[in-house]
């Protein structure tokens, strides 16, 4: 790595107006690895006068031009997918493997299905004597997290040039290093000067910059939902379209019909997945009252065969959570949880007994747990599940979509078509049900304070592009 003190501007690596440094820290040993640079209100003018610049001629290319941009930018990237991997694995903490397989995979994923759906998109049409043609917005800020870092990467990235529109990149400052690389795959790729460019810092400072910015046209935004708040605010002034996609605190129902011993292991296992980092986690798990006792067995077991560790070892399966900041909550949290009366069934406060330092979490299980408690209620962030007992279908159903979200939904059932009605009562933009593949072609958002718009293929390149009636473009 050479490039951790430079932002990538107008085609070129360029040092910060005023330099600044921020520690990466490794969360699995508390200690810096590297630093990075951080920007201000005048790198954000820069990068925005460069896409602004940019847009007037990227605008104006052809569908096989951007599309031989992504198949270059695949073929880079795929050169770089092992090194994207163990930057996102040192930088917050996923085992190497599953960063390599599973996190930088994703990379991957998105830009074969963008390409795909470019290859054939729409983006006009003719309806009676009026042309309906959609254009690219324009000058775009994308803000992404640090959970999936390059996922939401390319899931803003991708579609953004798919539409033909600029950007301005600004990657979380807990997970900067594969954004690094990411802008080496774009550069090596032959990005035009201008259409992507890249800069460090706290969303405190650069994401407002960004999102008041009279010159961006539009804001993607991945994050909590009080930041979220925070990005909409800054960006009404000047009208932009803003889209979001925040937290969550997803319903798991499963209903009494299913294979509990398959259902809670996979609920358990789905839950851990990242340390528990995922916005779409199924956290609450609601069982049939009188399987609760059968259900905490299956899910002790299940969660106490998750191997916590250096996230370089092999048998590792969870590894630390994020930083300092996100161990303390989670350590709020599940003391939250004994104090107002859960049933701690496995896990609890502290480190596991063989790690003494790092942001380790012990794997967590809560059963007898009300909606009213806090750790129903609120995001946690970490490998922390609430099961839930229900006495009937109609309560499961009012529990489960009594929530501020609305990002996700699992129903799990052995009748398909009962599980189909389920799903069709829950006030989420995604819900699983059986535990499906994964599918990036779905639209991906949510209801409620989970955001809005839609992230993913298809949907996901209709959020850059503006709608243009031209009309009387034929005889009547």
């Amino acid at each position: 790595m050479k490039h951790e003190r430079q932002f990538f501007i107008d085609g070129a690596w360029v040092d910060p107006i005023k330099p600044a440094l921020l520690d990466v820290i490794d969360p699995s040993t508390e200690e810096a690895f590297t630093q990075i640079a951080i920007g201000g209100a005048a790198d954000v003018d820069r990068a925005v006068a460069a896409a602004k610049h940019a847009f007037r001629t990227f605008s104006q290319t052809t569908r096989k031009e951007r599309l031989d941009l992504l198949r270059r930018i695949l073929a880079e990237y795929n050169k770089r997918r092992n090194d994207i991997g163990d930057a996102i694995s040192r930088e917050m903490g996923a085992p190497l493997q599953f960063a390599r397989d599973i996190q930088a995979g994703r990379g991957t994923a998105h830009l074969e299905r963008m390409i795909e759906v470019l290859e054939t998109y729409a983006f006009e049409y003719v309806q009676g004597t009026t042309l309906i043609a959609r254009e690219p917005i324009g000058v775009c800020g994308l803000i992404t997290p640090w959970n999936w870092p390059v996922n939401q990467i390319a899931c803003k990235v991708l579609p953004a040039l798919a539409a033909g529109c600029t950007m301005v990149l600004k990657p979380s400052e807990e997970s900067p290093i594969d954004a690094i690389i990411w802008s080496e795959v774009m550069e090596a790729a032959g990005t035009p000067k201008g259409v992507y460019n890249m800069i460090q810092g706290s969303g405190a400072v650069v994401g407002e910059a960004m999102s008041s910015h009279p010159d961006i046209d539009m804001m993607s935004f991945t994050g909590s939902t009080r930041a979220g708040i925070r990005v909409a605010q800054a960006s009404a002034a000047t009208v932009k379209r803003v889209a979001q996609e925040l937290g969550g605190k997803s319903a798991n129902i499963l209903l009494p019909d299913v294979d509990f011993q398959a259902a809670v292991t996979k609920g358990i296992n789905g839950m851990m997945v990242n340390s528990g980092q995922s916005c779409t986690a199924p956290t609450r798990m609601f069982v049939p009252l009188d399987r609760h006792d059968e259900v905490k067995a299956i899910a002790k077991a299940a969660a106490e065969r998750f191997v916590v560790g250096d996230p370089k070892s092999p048998d590792t399966r969870l590894g630390p959570v994020v930083n300092a900041t996100q161990f303390e909550k989670i350590q709020r949290l599940i003391q939250a949880g004994i104090d107002e009366g859960a049933e701690l069934v496995t896990g609890g406060t502290g480190r596991p007994e063989h790690l003494n330092r790092g942001y380790y979490v012990r794997p967590t299980v809560f059963a007898g747990v009300t909606n009213d408690m806090t750790i129903a209620r609120e995001e946690i962030f970490g490998p922390v599940i609430a099961i839930l007992p229900y006495k009937n279908e109609e309560e499961v159903i009012r529990l489960a979509n009594d929530t501020i979200y609305g990002l996700a939904a699992y129903v799990q059932s052995a009748d398909i078509e009962h599980a189909r009605k389920v799903a069709s009562q829950m006030r989420a933009g995604n819900v699983h049900i059986n535990y499906p593949v994964g599918d990036t072609a779905a639209p991906f958002g949510g209801y409620k304070q989970s955001g809005n718009g839609r992230e993913y293929g298809e949907w996901g390149l209709e959020e850059f592009l503006e709608t243009k009636a031209v009309i009387g473009y034929q005889a009547a």
